[in-house]
């Protein structure tokens, strides 16, 4: 059996933490910034956790499980 291929997209878009969470950054944060407030726009900035309920498949598109 070959190995797992990592899917390329998906490892551009998400990063694993060293506990195992998957992390994702925020949307709605490229463009018309100009109608959305200066605390909105500083929140784009941080990372979250992805939903538990796309776990599954994030984490076999990253070869983690």
């Amino acid at each position: 059996m070959p190995k797992m291929k990592t899917h390329r997209g998906t490892a551009k878009r998400f990063r694993v933490t060293g506990s195992g969470k998957i992390m994702r950054s925020k949307a709605f944060k490229s463009h018309i910034l100009t109608k959305k407030s200066q605390k909105r726009k500083r929140n784009f900035r941080h990372e979250t956790e992805i939903a538990s309920s796309d776990y599954k498949v994030v984490a076999r598109n990253l070869g983690l499980r």
